[in-house]
């Protein structure tokens, strides 16, 4: 049956912001690709062996979401680093932090997390693994 998430799509409003805060802030890798129906140039954000494929707000590619809406996502992102070091490098990128850190239930274990929001709004806990 399943065995991992391999990509998720993500609908912005605010497209230069949002590259900025996953490539800077969360330092992902931006990629361009062809891909949708019809075959266009998309966009992408990489880390480990999965990614998150980008749509404008307006401009999105088919098949989509039946309402694809900026701002509803919840996402959850595993660091390899300490907690502190995200922390540091957030503060660095004069990005706000609205809560943690706090230990939280994840997939597989306790997680220490802090959260962000992306430039839509989107929630995202940053954490670590515990014991």
């Amino acid at each position: 049956m399943i065995t991992h998430l391999d990509h998720l799509v993500l609908t912005t409003a605010k497209e230069l912001e949002c590259i900025d805060f996953y490539t800077r802030v969360l330092q992902m890798k931006l990629e361009s690709f062809i891909g949708g129906t019809p075959p266009v140039e998309r966009k992408a954000f990489k880390f480990g062996k999965q990614k998150i494929n980008l749509h404008i707000q307006g401009k999105e590619f088919e098949p989509k979401a039946h309402i694809p809406t900026p701002g509803s996502l919840d996402l959850c992102f595993i660091v390899d680093d300490s907690l502190d070091v995200f922390i540091e490098h957030i503060q660095r990128e004069n990005w706000p932090m609205i809560e943690g850190p706090v230990i939280r239930t994840g997939a597989t274990s306790k997680i220490n997390s802090v959260y962000v929001r992306d430039p839509d709004q989107n929630l995202i806990e940053i954490s670590t693994i515990l014991g």
